[in-house]
């Protein structure tokens, strides 16, 4: 047995962890991953945070936007380029800005010192997407996406796999090994919400599954992190439940920012803004140095 736990969880069978994901199953109860992506440690005392808009809407915006969560700590920008929707309509706002997008972002990362992370869709831009971003987003719903998987691990480039809404566990560990598989060992998994039957508020479609971080902890090596701005879908909520995650284990907290939440081009319910993140990292650094990690 690679862990003493002989009943890993309802879903993971013993023999999974050998046979089904031996590589990002732990070897023994101490094995955790530790390593450095742009000079930013995972899977040690950090808790690196990711901060910024779901969608890079303009130039202007994106710059203003890695400028400020620079300065209130972040560790990386984040911030879509090729998003994907739940439904084909798009709203008079939103445009995807593509090309031009990655390269906003790219260059708004270099201006402000801070490294980027932006989301692949498809097999057909990932070597774009490679070339300018510090980690490579899977999203939740191209998590069992396995050609996309195995084109991304190929980059290698970091990468962050994203939890299907739907995925258990067991399915969310054996999507990482087709990362590993491929010889990338630097692979972040993020918690971002489950749709579940019934939620606590009309507008907010997830419910953040926090006991999904010392779960996943028990079985995989792999750092745990979590995106409360996707899973609550309602602002007032996030500081909470980011500082829930910080308090549960995570290894880092990826939040929503954006200057105007009200206007924001996608889901305006669910981003905070400047003052509300500078406030919102210092609460998590606080309750990091509680348990013996830092922020900041």
């Amino acid at each position: 047995m690679p862990i003493e736990n002989k009943v890993p969880g309802k879903d993971v069978l013993p023999s999974d962890l050998t046979d089904k994901f031996p590589l990002v199953a732990k070897k023994n109860a101490d094995h955790t991953s530790k390593f450095t992506i742009s000079g930013v440690e995972f899977g040690g005392d950090t808790v690196p945070i990711f901060a910024g808009p779901n969608m890079v809407e303009s130039e202007r915006l994106i710059n203003d936007i890695a400028k400020n969560v620079k300065k209130s700590g972040a560790h990386f920008l984040r911030g879509g380029a090729f998003k994907p929707l739940s439904f084909p309509y798009r709203s008079e706002k939103y445009n995807e800005t593509r090309h031009d997008g990655l390269k906003w972002m790219h260059d708004a990362g270099k201006s402000a010192d801070i490294p980027i992370i932006t989301e692949v869709m498809d097999q057909r831009i990932v070597d774009d997407v490679a070339e300018v971003t510090d980690i490579i987003q899977i999203g939740s719903r191209n998590m069992q996406n396995y050609p996309l998987l195995t084109e991304c691990a190929q980059t290698g480039k970091p990468l962050m796999l994203k939890r299907h809404y739907g995925a258990s566990l067991r399915d969310w560990l054996g999507a990482a090994e087709y990362l590993l598989v491929e010889g990338n060992e630097k692979v972040i998994l993020c918690e971002r919400g489950m749709s579940i039957p019934h939620t606590h508020r009309e507008t907010s479609r997830f419910s953040l599954d926090l006991q999904v971080i010392p779960a996943a902890k028990e079985l995989t090596h792999l750092p745990v992190v979590t995106d409360p701005s996707h899973a609550t879908f309602w602002n007032p909520w996030v500081s909470s439940m980011s500082l829930a995650s910080i308090a549960a284990g995570a290894d880092g907290v990826m939040l929503e920012v954006h200057p105007d939440p009200k206007n924001a081009a996608v889901d305006p319910l669910q981003p905070i803004n400047f003052q509300d993140f500078d406030k919102l990292i210092n609460d998590m650094h606080k309750v990091a140095l509680s348990i013996g990690r830092n922020i900041l």
